[in-house]
């Protein structure tokens, strides 16, 4: 078998092709992440995260970007709908409310999770909503201060271990103050140094335990005026020594058109930086071939890092599912889903 590539991939639709068998097993991905795309059914699902373990003949990581609200890649009728996480942590009031209810609803997001073969969540972001933060974020956010954001996201984080799942933190160092879409454009944050620390950066200090993350493409003119985080070794290295975060980091999607050039030089840049792994989300082959070849190997940093992260994986620990709902629906005053 070949070593583990730096790279975790998207398929392109709700069963695996044989050209996309082929590729998988001789490019031997880290790990997978599904769309709505990839989604139909449970036994449809089952059948897919199977299959696409065995074709790289390992226990492999399957992600999945399943945070409520907009963000949502299984949906009704057959698994439940999210509020956004903003709007969730304003229903329940106090933050102490606030974070079992977080704890509760992530739980039973796990539990969805792990019916049909998903073992990791993108989630949660630990960014601070801004007024300025674009829509297509903010209401994604946990709070608008440290406090809320730690809490919720902390919460969010032990409700998805507990159900077997492992949390993705993001968008690190700090999303917030994104004026742009990074699906479409390059945010520039033209603020201090200081500030960035006291505040963007602050909830990924308190979270820096948690065992994956992913970057933010957005560029930190106080830090590196040329080259956005995701593609930037002073951002990766104050991620790893200022913020204090050393499980395995990955980058936002290549795909996004906050990065320049083709996914090749996306991807190399990547890794150059420090990134431990790049993700490529969009299923298109050609593409997922120039990620994997301009990624290369797992580095041995890496390898630690997504072994460390990969050992945590655990069986669930035992749940009332009834039980759970209902002590949800009390917290959020009879209104717990979207």
């Amino acid at each position: 078998m070949s070593a583990r590539s730096a790279a975790i991939l998207g398929v392109e639709g709700l069963a695996l092709t044989g050209t996309e068998r082929s590729f998988l097993a001789e490019a031997q991905p880290l790990g997978f992440i599904l769309f709505a795309r990839n989604i139909e059914a449970p036994e449809q699902l089952c059948r897919l995260t199977g299959d696409l373990r065995d074709t790289v003949g390992r226990d492999a990581p399957v992600l999945i970007d399943q945070e409520g609200g907009r963000v949502q890649r299984m949906r009704p009728p057959h698994w439940r709908l999210w509020q956004p996480p903003l709007d969730q942590m304003q229903r329940a009031g106090d933050l102490e409310a606030a974070a079992r209810a977080m704890f509760l609803r992530h739980r039973l997001i796990a539990h969805e999770l792990r019916e049909v073969g998903i073992d990791t969540n993108c989630a949660p972001s630990a960014d601070i909503a801004r007024p300025e933060t674009h829509p297509f974020l903010r209401n994604r956010c946990f709070g608008e201060d440290v406090a809320a954001v730690v809490t919720g996201a902390r919460a969010a984080a032990e409700g998805l271990t507990a159900g077997g799942v492992l949390p993705v933190v993001k968008h690190i160092p700090g999303h917030g103050r994104a004026r742009l879409d990074s699906h479409k454009d390059l945010p520039v944050v033209e603020v201090d140094a200081d500030d960035l620390r006291a505040l963007d950066f602050a909830p990924f200090q308190a979270l820096a335990d948690l065992p994956m993350g992913m970057t933010a493409h957005l560029k930190f003119t106080a830090f590196d005026a040329e080259a956005p985080a995701t593609q930037s070794a002073r951002m990766i290295d104050l991620i790893r020594n200022e913020i204090g975060f050393d499980g395995l980091l990955m980058t936002d999607d290549l795909s996004m058109q906050a990065l320049s050039g083709d996914i090749a030089a996306r991807a190399s840049a990547s890794i150059a930086a420090g990134c431990d792994v790049v993700l490529h989300c969009n299923g298109e082959l050609a593409e997922m071939e120039q990620a994997v070849a301009s990624a290369g190997p797992l580095s041995p940093d890496a390898t630690r890092r997504a072994d460390a992260a990969l050992a945590l994986r655990r069986k669930p620990d035992p749940v009332d599912i009834p039980a759970v709902e209902e002590e949800l629906r009390t917290l959020l005053n009879g209104d717990a889903y979207g």
